[in-house]
């Protein structure tokens, strides 16, 4: 029974996406055409499209997504954002944020029918792997999206996770954070795994948070590699804690909380 429901899940999930990527499109592309004469950001399409994102998880009945201290990312505030990487999925509760910032994806997402087209929209930065030409091209805008004072959102594990643990980051996400003097604001994710493994398939109950933790000015690094190193260890422990907390084993924070 519970494998039934784990494939009428992933069917149900899968076939809502389908029936509605393409209306949802097209009222994207109209927010798009009405506001981008003065909203040079595309702010409004970016909300716009985090109500999109966030619809399925709540409308799914088996996904219960909460945030943690969302007011530590300011709309005010230019950040290189940082977030493990564990499931497909995280781009999708990302969005639950409501926070302005511009996602750096793999250039196979952009060509998706209706999502990539929106994510192309907005404007969201992709990038080519494996191609250190473009690579280049990628980092100089990113280096323009925070000129203009948007965020950028990263993963620097580059991939996910098999087992839900930080992989080694790389260094692009630290290195435009030094060179455009800009904060580094880390976001760990728990709960994504369970939901959609890398090689599986919709689990019919997850439990996920997103909790954001505390920026990190970078003035007092002057190493790439430091900088990484630091932020990796303070997910790493800030993950640590956030599943202790789930648990049970260590009293929560009295933290801003919610749906």
């Amino acid at each position: 029974m519970d494998r039934l429901a784990k494939t009428l899940a992933s069917y149900g999930i899968w076939a809502v996406i389908f029936l509605t990527c393409p209306p949802l499109f097209v009222v994207a592309f109209l927010i798009w055409l009405v506001t981008v004469p003065f909203d040079r950001r595309l702010r409004i399409l970016h909300l716009y499209s985090c109500a999109w994102a966030s619809f399925y998880t709540y409308i799914f009945p088996y996904w219960f997504v909460s945030v943690w201290n969302r007011d530590r990312l300011r709309n005010d505030t230019a950040y290189v954002v940082v977030a493990n990487h564990q499931s497909l999925l995280d781009i999708l509760v990302l969005f639950r944020l409501y926070r302005h910032f511009k996602w750096v994806s793999k250039e196979e997402v952009f060509r998706l029918p209706f999502i990539g087209w929106n994510m192309a929209l907005n404007r969201y930065i992709r990038i080519r792997r494996g191609d250190p030409k473009d690579a280049v091209r990628m980092m100089a805008a990113c280096g323009d999206t925070l000129e203009s004072g948007s965020s950028i959102l990263i993963f620097p594990e580059g991939t996910r996770s098999l087992d839900g643990e930080l992989r080694d980051f790389r260094h692009g996400a630290f290195t435009l954070a030094l060179r455009h003097h800009v904060p580094i604001l880390p976001i760990v994710l728990d709960g994504t795994l369970d939901a959609l493994p890398k090689h599986g398939s919709v689990s019919p109950g997850a439990d996920i948070v997103i909790q954001v933790l505390d920026p990190i000015p970078v003035d007092t690094f002057s190493d790439v590699d430091m900088l990484r190193d630091h932020v990796r260890r303070v997910m790493a422990d800030g993950l640590r804690r956030l599943r202790a907390e789930r648990r049970g084993e260590v009293p929560p924070p009295r933290a801003a909380r919610s749906a």
